[in-house]
């Protein structure tokens, strides 16, 4: 069979990812076609921007694919090896780290500021992740500290982890911050008792709690919004 028509080489120069990339800049490439610069190769049955696709198009989840990605999931494609596994691990891994910067002095003015900071972090977490944001008297972040991880549906939170930390950086005020793996972000029973509970303590320490923001697939909830805090 001739497989000319499926090398990355049949694809006219100027629209070659890594070509287009150079001369159009990063952002006129789709996802697919960013995903093929950093595989760079395909098979002999579909080029790489053929194969980037296949990846994007599973179960109709797109990046998801890739930000929640394993080892042993992206090597069952056809044409992923050990080290095109790695890339798109290393790929998943700085994109999280690199929205975690979004955090230096940033200010937060309202619920959509704290959520907007830690969406795409926290939105493709398979367990529970509870953190806090310590915030000064002008309410400028100062950093995000993780307290703890649970399961798929719960994670153990104590009141003196998250005051240690907020002692500890001399913040004035936190935000309390945790994902739904579901992607929903109503709150449960327990997430109103364990809110409430950290309230009161803040308030003998002299810590504000100032919101508690929960992080779903693209939505969040506000305590804050809410009347509930």
């Amino acid at each position: 069979m001739d497989n000319t028509n499926y090398t990355i080489k049949s694809i006219p120069v100027d629209d070659r990812p890594q070509e287009k990339l150079l001369k159009y800049g990063a952002n006129t490439l789709s996802n697919s076609e960013l995903i093929a610069v950093i595989l760079r190769t395909g098979t002999k049955e579909e080029n790489v921007v053929m194969l980037s696709q296949r990846i994007l198009k599973e179960e109709g989840r797109g990046l998801r694919n890739i930000a929640e990605g394993t080892v042993e999931k992206f090597k069952s494609y056809k044409g992923i090896s050990d080290v095109k596994a790695a890339k798109l691990m290393a790929l998943a891994e700085i994109s999280k780290r690199i929205s975690t910067l979004k955090i230096e002095k940033v200010k937060i003015s309202s619920p959509d500021d704290a959520a907007v900071i830690m969406m795409e972090e926290m939105r493709y977490y398979r367990k529970e992740y509870f953190k806090i944001m310590l915030l000064d008297t002008k309410n400028n972040v100062k950093k995000v500290s993780e307290i703890s991880v649970g399961s798929l549906n719960s994670s153990i939170v104590h009141p003196r982890e998250v005051f240690h930390e907020a002692v500890s950086n001399l913040a004035s005020s936190i935000i309390l911050v945790h994902n739904h793996p579901s992607g929903e972000c109503e709150p449960s029973h327990e997430d109103v008792v364990l809110t409430n509970r950290l309230d009161e303590c803040g308030k003998i320490l002299g810590i504000r709690v100032l919101d508690h923001i929960i992080i779903g697939d693209g939505v969040y909830f506000s305590f804050k919004e809410e009347g509930l805090i």
